[in-house]
């Protein structure tokens, strides 16, 4: 007897392509040959040295990037400024073991001049294999899109545009007169949805592209009736342009097909990817600013009469109350603490404060709110409660921002965006970067970031 499953997938990833298998071991296949050739050439005995090498190498470089469709001039930056780096991590690893030594400088040299030159050689030679296969007729494939909107010429757009230049487009159908067409699509309309099915017979076609709206289910389902007896592949473009996509994906929830439109970029690996660099990088600012903490910490105390540190209620992931350390840059009033927002101007604010916040030394003590977890190196900027509930109702999308940790700096603040956001029309722009960052993530994102923060502090006298 069989067991009963209830779990069954709706949907499968795709399988990994020709082109992106032969990539993953063109990389660090060539430059382990690559080694290899020199040190022959050179007559140089194969030791255990040389085979570690090439084992470490291997291990860094796989699987490899595939190239093949990208610009020469992009691949070849790209080519390079990924041997740079590896050539860099080798070099430090030689250094910290004192395993230099062992290896001739003329094959390392070589094999150095040598490497990137092989990787472009290797990648042009795919690329024009690539376009070779894509002009051969067997390789067309005729497409038709059903929907003569926005988002039909879009998906023709893409077809027409695509790397492989592989895709030749019919035209569309669609029941509505030509005046309630797009103006891209008029020309190329190949007649009524009842039209679709007979037409892929007839003309063989090999792919059919249904952009029509969800409120079209009736006759997206005798779309999909007619064509059930053709050869051809049926893909639906659900209309999603409409609304903001954060961290869009499809998953596969217990056999429950579950388009994500809103979600926080760091879930499974990103997440700890994310939290350990902000750990490492965190406990490695704060050795290396260890002096300007304590010079700042006595020029504030030195400045006016109270702590040192003052702390703020700010919104953090999902939300919750978190409290922020700054440096204080005000002096205390006699009726308590201030919770007014400082302006530009506050005559509250010292000269010495006047100063860490034109440097923004006063954000420095939030590098122990990135240890405890309350926030992140990079990511939004934390508002004051009080703007977040009067900007949540002025601002679409305002509380996306909060799906991940607020950041000492963020894409926001490198892009001009910093300090005060007296206005509607400010924190809009703000909030733009913020949801930007948020679709865009990536570890070198971070670091990109944190390189422009510094330059800014250094050389920007109006960051305030």
């Amino acid at each position: 007897m069989f067991e009963d499953r209830s779990y069954k997938r709706t949907f499968y990833s795709a399988p990994q392509s020709v082109e992106s298998l032969i990539a993953a071991f063109l990389e660090p296949g060539l430059i382990v040959l690559s080694y290899l050739a020199v040190n022959a050439w050179f007559d140089e005995p194969v030791l255990r040295s040389t085979l570690t090498l090439c084992l470490l190498v291997f291990a860094l470089t796989f699987p490899g990037r595939n190239r093949f469709s990208e610009h020469p001039a992009s691949a070849a930056v790209d080519v390079l400024s990924s041997w740079l780096m590896l050539l860099g991590i080798l070099a430090l690893c030689g250094y910290a073991t004192n395993s230099m030594g062992y290896f001739e400088d003329h094959v390392l040299l070589w094999w150095a001049g040598l490497t990137p030159v092989l990787q472009m050689l290797a990648i042009e030679c795919g690329r024009r294999i690539l376009l070779w296969r894509a002009e051969r007729p067997e390789a067309r494939r005729s497409a038709v899109i059903v929907g003569g909107g926005a988002l039909g010429v879009k998906v023709s757009r893409a077809l027409l545009e695509g790397r492989d230049r592989s895709h030749v487009l019919d035209g569309f159908f669609d029941d509505r007169t030509d005046d309630r067409l797009h103006a891209e699509a008029a020309p190329k309309l190949l007649g009524g949805l009842g039209q679709v099915g007979d037409y892929v017979r007839e003309h063989g076609v090999r792919e059919v592209y249904i952009t029509l709206p969800l409120g079209s289910q009736p006759r997206i389902m005798q779309l999909l009736e007619q064509l059930q007896g053709t050869t051809a592949s049926l893909y639906f473009v659900p209309d999603v342009f409409g609304i903001s996509i954060i961290q869009g994906r499809l998953q596969d929830m217990n056999g429950v097909p579950v388009v994500g439109i809103c979600e926080t970029p760091f879930t499974g690996t990103n997440e700890l990817v994310k939290r350990i660099s902000d750990i490492v990088l965190s406990l490695l600012i704060l050795v290396l600013i260890s002096p300007v903490l304590l010079a700042v910490a006595i020029g504030v105390k030195l400045s006016s009469p109270g702590p040192i540190i003052f702390k703020q209620r700010r919104n953090g992931l999902d939300g919750e109350e978190i409290i922020v350390y700054k440096f204080r840059s005000m002096r205390v009033m006699d009726n308590g603490p201030v919770v007014k927002q400082a302006t530009k101007d506050d005559p509250r604010i010292t000269k010495f404060g006047a100063f860490i916040r034109r440097t923004s030394l006063d954000e420095l003590p939030q590098f122990i709110n990135v240890l405890q977890g309350r926030m992140s190196i990079v990511g939004p900027r934390p508002h004051a409660v009080a703007h977040n509930e009067e900007y949540r109702q002025l601002i679409k999308a305002y509380m996306v921002r909060h799906k991940v940790k607020p950041g000492i700096t963020g894409w926001a603040q490198v892009n001009g965006l910093r300090g005060e956001t007296d206005t509607v029309d400010k924190m809009k722009a703000r909030v733009e970067y913020d949801l930007e960052y948020l679709r865009n993530w990536s570890l070198g994102l971070d670091l990109q970031i944190i390189v422009r923060t510094v330059r800014l502090m250094v050389f920007d006298r109006h960051a305030y």
